[in-house]
């Protein structure tokens, strides 16, 4: 079974767990590892800069609704084979939370739409990831590398 480091955000401790574990709790975001070919899609969001798009689950939403719609709000993206992979547990010294992790296919991306949350949308090869992404580290790495395999592409 494929290990998992802890990783840090700021004062918050993250833990990912693969599927088949479901968190606890009702995940309060999602996160959408979208593929096409070798390169996945990321997003230049304001204040957090390159990332998978993501987002918090709505009132009432299911976390693989919220996947759909945060994939289309932020990136434009229709997602095929969008599966569940996983989840992180998201701690500080007062609160746990969770976050749900898909990964899918890009079946098509339209322009982003003036005015959202993204100011641009690119796909990207894993050795530039490394030099870009929000929040690289060995965690990160990994899980990008299993939302690879959870689709049964190769890693690089």
């Amino acid at each position: 079974m494929k290990r998992f480091p802890v990783g840090k955000y700021g004062r918050q401790q993250l833990s990912f767990f693969p599927a088949p574990y479901r968190a606890p709790l009702r995940s309060f975001a999602v996160l959408v590892f979208a593929w096409k070919d070798d390169k996945v899609v990321v997003c230049d969001i304001s204040r957090r800069g390159w990332s998978v798009p993501s987002g918090r689950v709505e009132h009432g939403e299911t976390s693989l609704e919220a996947a759909r719609r945060e994939a289309f709000e932020e990136a434009g993206l229709q997602v095929s084979e969008l599966n569940y992979m996983g989840c992180y547990q998201v701690r500080d010294r007062k609160e746990t939370r969770w976050v749900d992790a898909f990964s899918g296919l890009v079946e098509s991306m339209t322009p982003i739409q003036p005015g959202g949350e993204s100011r641009a949308v690119r796909l990207v090869t894993m050795a530039e990831l490394a030099e870009i992404y929000h929040l690289w580290n060995d965690l990160t790495k990994i899980v990008f590398e299993y939302s690879r395999e959870s689709l049964n592409l190769p890693v690089e």
